[in-house]
């Protein structure tokens, strides 16, 4: 089953028979090249009728769509701060391992 989705950078795609995940990271019009990057980072070149004979569908972006890059610092991940402490950080489990005492 080919695709007729065009690959528009950025998106993100599953390959339908392997199940594999990757995005767009440009599209060569002129050379009739598009580059994709798997999550787990590795970047492939495909030309335009080997996407197009691919079965593919897009997908949303992972919820942690951090994979394939490497140079990625939690503050720019736009996460909120909590209040939270070191020590909060063991409470819950203190309160479970007094129960089983």
């Amino acid at each position: 089953m080919a695709t007729d989705t065009d690959p528009i950078v950025g998106n993100w795609y599953r390959h339908l028979d392997k199940g594999q995940e990757f995005t767009v990271v440009a599209v060569d019009d002129d050379r009739g090249l598009v580059e994709i990057q798997h999550f787990d980072g590795d970047v492939e070149e495909l030309d335009r009728d080997t996407w197009y004979g691919m079965p593919l569908e897009i997908v949303a972006e992972p919820e942690d769509w951090t994979g394939p890059i490497d140079d990625v610092e939690h503050d720019d991940l736009g996460y909120t701060e909590t209040d939270m402490e070191g020590p909060d950080w063991s409470e819950p489990l203190d309160e479970v391992r007094k129960g089983l005492r």
